[in-house]
């Protein structure tokens, strides 16, 4: 099982490029002056580690003087980084999703096999068990032999007598 984490960053300090919220999002923007749009404006949501924009990027940042065409192409931006998140969430959750499960399977996995060891244990009690029992058996019934033989010898003596 393989996960990048560097794509579930929200802010790298380190590098901006690499956080989903520092990272430049390029976005077609209308131009009010046509009915084109403007396929390079880059923007950032978040301040890189320097504390400016990196170079050729528009921090997201409104005030009075925010044009409409600017505001628009923010949004897109927005979207387009909202969709990153959303995607590197799924990713995430799809991810400790397996894990959980693996970890469901291995604890099940053990369980039957801890319950194959003692079954198997249990078996080999039982044998062993059944063996005892056939020793005692013999065990007894050589005792019984000899008690025999040695009354019958008795009884011959006490003919002789």
């Amino acid at each position: 099982l393989e996960f990048d984490a560097a794509t579930s960053v929200l802010i790298d300090t380190q590098d901006s490029t690499k956080g989903q919220l520092t990272m430049a999002v390029a976005v077609a923007q209308p131009d009010g002056a046509t009915a084109a749009t403007t396929a390079n404006a880059t923007y950032h949501l978040i301040l890189a580690a320097g504390g400016t924009a990196p170079t050729g990027s528009t921090l997201i940042a409104l005030s009075a003087t925010t044009a409409d065409d600017d505001i628009e192409g923010m949004i897109s931006a927005v979207d387009a980084m909202l969709t990153s998140l959303t995607d590197a969430a799924a990713t995430l959750g799809a991810t400790n999703t397996r894990i959980s499960m693996q970890d469901e399977f291995m604890a099940d996995l053990m369980d039957v096999i801890d319950k194959g060891v003692g079954r198997l244990v249990d078996a080999d009690m039982n044998e062993e068990s059944t063996r005892l029992k056939a020793l005692q058996t013999q065990q007894q019934l050589g005792i019984q032999s000899l008690s025999i033989a040695n009354s019958n010898s008795e009884n011959i003596l006490s003919l002789f007598r």
